[in-house]
């Protein structure tokens, strides 16, 4: 295969280039992505035979993997074994983003193994991989041999002072306001993520649209980039007639269409009065349940063969068939709402009395329990991955334990959907947040039925402000629902899903903001995207709810409280020149750790420019101010003009050796002892005897500090 490259510019004069042919040749489809320094390979394989659907197979068997080479950066793996290793936070969530991206535009009933790898090569920090991530990953999936609705891209958009970066750096990412990763087909959006400070429904609009139009010039590219080679096209017909074989063996065959009008005439009316009867999740499940094995024991003695995982599979059609007719033409949701309202809530703070923040946020059958624990900055937590090093003064934790949805599942450590859950919601609290704690939030979803990460906010909210945190408003969050009509056009927006709406509906938008704007969002879509005007319905309804759960939180707690709880450490932040850093840390950590160690505080000292910053982290508060002082007396620095008590260590027969502070001495000559001459001066001072003296400054020929006890008294006057 020979190289084929397209090429594109922005705005600002930067090049972004894709181009294939030349890397991974043995993969269905590779591409390779160049903006700047900035190099990303995405490759494609799929499963080589065909493969009947499975019992485990409930949803595409698609795999995204995406990987930061350490090399990339120009750097050295850390740890004891140097090479990478599992993947990072940051490189899940980008696989996370890669995936919702894709596969709403693959076939529902696609059943061949697809394994997408994404590989940072090489690092430029004016601009960041995971904007182009979805671009790569686009293309190398449009030249495969997969039945694909694409090409599609993602953008990632910042804002500075009112002005739009596309695929912006480091640096840059550090200043704006707004930061969100856009993406969509030609017509249609189909992701939203990102964060921002409180901006405007209109604001947000705006750079969306901005975004959109970048994506375009994206997919043009990659058209051109197919139309350059007739292989790619030829791949793609081959792959309609694979697609064509599984979608008629499990739609239109004779024996689904029978075995579908046989359920349907026997247990429609069943199905239908108990999504309509507004029953809670469990009753209705169970109930569900109930009818389903009586159609499979029904089904079993029939003359048409059939398994029990096409009678689920035909099943699951039928669920969501009946609900999206009682949604679409009757209105009524499986709870009984209306399509705007807002279930019932509950919220308690306080509610865990031995920590330092706490509070359980309830919203219909969905609760969530979190907890504020505060730390130095010794506590930070520390990112050191290929491209970021940083530390985080908060962050939040997200859990989901298989008992909130009254199931039992093997516990296998933290999952990629806990590791976005927690992430949206940290991104949506932390520009609220004002404090000199690191701040860890950890929230444990108790019971779940729809919009847990949304209700992992309200509560982390209330928590912090349990804990006396200064937040500059409350923040909660809301996830909206879409359900479309295909005959109509009509697309019916749900405010607060519940699980089944979100299982059956066309979109999961999930927003939080403060009464003042909007702080974070994410967009997922089993459709092929929606138009500007939905998505802008959408988020104009999100910001009606959200002020209507503001109020109900701030009923249980009106503002963050004025102290802190009695568990929770005091901390105190001071300066020293930076020449005393060695005298407080003493050799070898010897001063630092007895200060730390009889005072019972954690001490943290770092530089910057020409001070020492000293963090001083304790929970009694005699404790801590006896550190404080034992700090202060070590770095004491006297002031030119300033009085000070001085306690006498040592006379000889014309000065005498007075100590000001613990690091502070100096020699008190006998003629500013007094005005009246003196002979001897151990007929005026004895050792221990406690005077005031004044600092004059500093000798500059002998380097000594010059003190007088006479100038603070008038002249005539006689000691």
């Amino acid at each position: 295969m020979i190289l084929i490259k397209e090429n594109l510019f922005l705005e600002d004069g930067r090049a972004l280039s894709i181009e294939t042919g030349k890397f991974a040749r043995k993969a269905n489809g590779s591409a390779v992505v160049r903006m700047g320094n900035t190099s990303l390979l995405a490759t494609v394989v799929i499963y080589k035979e065909y493969k009947e659907y499975k019992e485990d197979l409930k949803f595409i068997p698609l795999t995204i993997d995406y990987r930061e080479k350490y090399s990339a950066g120009g750097k050295i793996p850390g740890g004891y074994i140097k090479r990478e290793g599992r993947p990072s936070e940051e490189e899940i969530l980008i696989m996370r983003l890669v995936d919702r991206l894709l596969r709403p535009l693959f076939k529902d009933n696609y059943y061949q193994e697809i394994q997408i790898m994404i590989s940072l090569l090489s690092y430029d920090i004016n601009v960041l991989p995971d904007g182009l991530a979805g671009l790569v990953a686009s293309t190398a999936v449009s030249i495969s041999e997969i039945y694909f609705k694409g090409p599609v891209s993602t953008v990632r958009i910042i804002r500075i002072n009112d002005a739009f970066i596309i695929n912006p750096g480091i640096e840059e990412l550090k200043k704006s306001e707004l930061d969100l990763i856009v993406g969509g087909t030609n017509n249609y959006i189909l992701l939203v993520e990102g964060e921002m400070r409180e901006i405007s429904e209109i604001e947000m609009m705006e750079a969306i649209v901005k975004a959109h139009k970048y994506i375009q010039l994206q997919i043009e590219a990659q058209i051109s980039l197919i139309t350059k080679n007739k292989k790619f096209l030829n791949k793609r017909l081959y792959n309609i007639k694979l697609y064509n074989y599984y979608y008629k063996y499990l739609n239109f065959n004779l024996k689904v269409f029978y075995i579908k009008e046989k359920i349907n005439f026997l247990y429609y009316e069943d199905i239908y009065y108990i999504y309509k009867g507004c029953l809670f999740k469990q009753k209705r499940s169970k109930q569900i349940e109930k009818i389903l094995n009586e159609i499979k024991y029904h089904l079993s003695n029939d003359s048409i063969v059939i398994n029990n995982i096409e009678i689920d599979i035909i099943f699951d059609e039928i669920k969501k068939e009946i609900i999206k007719k009682i949604l679409l033409k009757e209105n009524i949701r499986l709870d009984g709402r209306s399509l705007d309202d807002i279930r019932t809530i509950c919220s308690k703070v306080d509610c865990l009395p031995g920590v330092h923040g706490s509070a359980i946020f309830t919203r219909g059958e969905t609760q969530a329990l979190s907890t504020v624990t505060l730390g130095s900055s010794l506590d930070v937590n520390k990112i050191d991955n290929a491209i970021i090093r940083a530390k985080q003064k908060f962050y939040l934790h997200y859990n989901f334990p298989p008992f909130s949805t009254g199931e039992i599942k093997f516990l296998k450590g933290v999952s990629r959907r806990e590791i976005g859950h927690g992430n949206l919601a940290q991104r949506a609290l932390k520009n609220i947040i004002v404090t000199p704690y690191t701040l860890r939030v950890v929230s444990d979803v108790l019971e779940s039925n729809g919009s847990s990460s949304m209700a992992t906010v309200c509560a982390s909210t209330l928590a912090l402000m349990d804990a006396g945190i200064t937040v500059k408003r409350p923040v909660s969050g809301i996830s909206m629902g879409l359900i479309m009509n295909y005959l109509t056009g009509e697309a019916i927006i749900l405010s607060d899903i519940l699980g089944d709406e979100d299982y059956i509906g066309d979109m999961d938008f999930k927003m939080t903001g403060t009464e003042y704007g909007i702080t974070a969002c994410q967009m997922d879509m089993k459709i092929s995207g929606i138009t500007y005007d939905v998505l802008s319905n959408t988020i104009f309804k999100a910001k009606k709810g959200l002020l209507f759960i503001i109020k109900k939180m701030l009923t249980t707690l009106s503002c963050p409280r004025k102290s802190l709880k009695f568990p929770a450490p005091k901390i105190y932040t001071f300066y020293i020149p930076k020449k005393f850093i060695g005298t407080v840390i003493g050799s070898g950590g010897k001063i630092i750790q007895e200060i730390q160690v009889s005072t019972e505080t954690n001490i943290k000292i770092k530089e910057k420019e020409k001070l020492g910053i000293i963090e001083i982290l304790g929970k009694n508060e005699t404790k801590l101010k006896s550190a404080i002082l034992k700090i202060k007396n070590m770095t004491f620095v006297p002031k030119v003009g300033k009085i000070y008590k001085a306690k006498v260590k040592n006379r000889n027969k014309f000065c005498v050796l007075v100590e000001i502070s613990k690091s502070v001495e100096g020699l008190l000559h006998i003629s500013e002892i007094s005005w009246k001459i003196l002979t001897k001066v151990k007929n005026f001072l004895r050792t221990g005897d406690i005077i005031y003296v004044k600092y004059l400054g500093k000798n500059k020929k002998l380097g000594t500090i010059k003190l007088s006890h006479k100038i603070l008294f008038y002249r005539n006057y006689q000691i």
